[in-house]
């Protein structure tokens, strides 16, 4: 089956995505049916112009910088700067690039983008320049648009590269300095949206901690619509009067999702924050009353540290977890805090979003739950075969979206037989929810055992003295790995031989005895991705 003849309509003059999606018989199965759409749809206009022909057009939309945006404003703001990129050249299907941190602006660019019929490409603001110039490259970007005070790596980028030829600067703060947004002031109000096909790629999301050429996540303007019609809507039941905040960078898909479209979808407010720390969401959540919270396990643990100091989270009716499995001390000391349940949830940039998650009135500590509703999910060893209740296996997907690499061969990998092989353990119990294991290459094989490092981490978090911690293998004469724990104490906790006989006579107290920590490493601080991932492959090589 060709793809192109397989796909509906397009509006994009540039097609430069549609030509380099994987060939067809490569795709995963995809199942549309759930989920209907018209053949001509343009996701920025579904977030904006159509909330304000529903009604919302008074409604806070973004909170950032200081000042607050309704959707009428917001609509009348991305329909100016589409007006400003279609004056620089920017045709239907063009890439463009965004470099910015979470704000307002961010989000109004990247609709704006989009409404012009743009494929989007979203960086986060700590990359460097040779790590934008082989996104440039692999994309083949002509266009970026860069907040202003993060323009140094891009101009760098753009010197030698044989396919970025305009860079144009933005204001990220609420000032509206910049030559963009000079640009866009401008421009009339009212802008007539590129139309669009349902199957135009929309978004290109490049994966994180990617080694080698970077992998881009292929996503159509209909998948920007499922995650929220899906997830938001039938597991968080996002409401006009939800007030989302969280740290995930917008640049990843697990950040765009909860904090743009899952809010933009339903009449929400979103409050973005440059600098997520959690110390700032503490100060955002209360000056808001925010009721939707995204971010990481380890975030949630500062948080919960400074409610102990009289922090008042309980306008939160939603905590997700992801990015990180959630360990079961966290889960259950939140609940114990709370009342409310902690909702973990697996998702993968291949996918767009969660696919596995636990439900409001459905949840238990140290399991991510069943399907979203469109998925299905199953485990299944190497050859694909169905492993049985209770034996860890690779977890296998499928469902509304699904693994598009933008011209890869390692789509072959990713996709098999029909299911997205996203790179977790996983094993389901009898009643069919799903429990993480760890990361296939997180696992731990040692003196022919297969020892789960997230299981001890959390044996090692249910103890006192700990604030953190993180396990790997380490290289073994006799045993060929043995588990290693890098740990970061509580203040006050001298990490001594005494502090490591006590943590691993409290694992053999917590799980097999085998599975305890050879080795315990104190450390200041865990390394950590800007989504809160900690980045074992750093320890492993400390």
């Amino acid at each position: 089956m060709n793809v192109q003849n397989a796909l509906g309509p397009t509006g994009h003059i540039d097609s430069f995505s549609r030509d380099n999606l994987p060939p067809a018989d490569q795709w995963p199965e995809i199942n549309h049916e759930i989920y209907d759409y018209p053949p001509i749809l343009n996701a920025g206009v579904e977030f904006t112009d159509r909330m304000v022909e529903k009604g919302f057009g008074d409604h806070t939309a973004l909170i950032g910088n200081g000042r607050r945006r309704t959707y009428k404003e917001l609509t009348d703001w991305t329909n100016r700067l589409a007006h400003a990129l279609v004056g620089i050249g920017v045709r239907p299907g063009d890439r463009v690039l965004i470099r910015s941190a979470n704000n307002p602006a961010m989000v109004a660019c990247w609709l704006a983008a989009t409404k012009a019929g743009a494929v989007v490409v979203n960086t986060m603001p700590m990359l460097r320049a040779g790590e934008l110039t082989a996104i440039i490259d692999k994309a083949e970007v002509k266009y970026a648009l860069c907040d202003t005070r993060m323009m140094d790596e891009l101009a760098t980028a753009a010197k030698t590269s044989g396919f970025l030829k305009t860079v144009i600067g933005f204001d990220g703060t609420a000032n509206h300095d910049a030559e963009l947004d000079r640009m866009a002031l401008q421009q009339p109000v009212r802008f007539e949206a590129v139309r669009t096909g349902r199957d135009d790629v929309a978004l290109l999301g490049f994966t994180s901690g990617t080694t080698g050429s970077p992998k881009a996540t292929m996503h159509f303007h209909r998948d920007l619509l499922i995650i929220a019609d899906g997830y938001a809507k039938e597991v968080l039941g996002v409401t006009p009067d939800d007030v989302f905040v969280g740290s995930p960078p917008l640049a990843f898909t697990f950040g765009l999702g909860g904090l743009a479209i899952f809010p933009l979808r339903f009449g929400a407010a979103a409050t973005l924050l440059e600098q997520a720390t959690p110390p700032n969401m503490v100060e955002i959540i209360e000056t808001y009353k925010a009721t939707v919270c995204f971010t990481a396990p380890t975030a949630y643990r500062a948080m919960m540290a400074a409610m102990d100091k009289g922090a008042d989270l309980s306008s939160l009716r939603a905590a997700v977890s992801a990015g990180e499995t959630l360990p079961a001390p966290v889960y259950e000391e939140w609940m114990e805090k709370t009342g409310k349940p902690m909702l973990d949830g697996i998702g993968a940039t291949e996918m767009l979003h969660i696919f596995v998650t636990n439900r409001f009135d459905d949840h238990r500590p140290a399991c991510t739950g069943k399907p979203v509703k469109g998925y299905e999910a199953k485990v299944v060893d190497d050859d694909m075969n169905d492993m049985a209740d209770g034996e860890t296996g690779r977890l296998a997907v499928r469902g509304p979206t699904g693994c598009r690499y933008l011209g890869d061969d390692r789509q072959l990998k990713y996709v098999r037989d029909g299911w997205n092989i996203t790179g977790d353990s996983f094993w389901r119990d009898e009643d069919r929810r799903f429990h993480f294991a760890a990361r296939n290459d997180d696992m731990i094989i040692s003196s022919g055992y297969n020892i789960a490092g997230p299981e001890v981490e959390a044996a090692l978090l249910s103890h006192e003295d700990v604030s953190e911690c993180g396990v790997v293998a380490a290289p073994d004469e006799e045993r060929g790995n043995i588990v290693e724990a890098h740990v970061v104490l509580k203040e006050g906790v001298s990490g001594d031989d005494a502090a490591i006989k006590r943590l691993q006579d409290h694992v053999k107290a917590t799980i097999a005895p085998y599975k305890y920590p050879r080795s315990v490493v104190f450390i200041d601080a865990l390394p950590k991705t800007e989504t809160g991932k900690i980045q074992r492959f750093r320890l492993r090589k400390s």
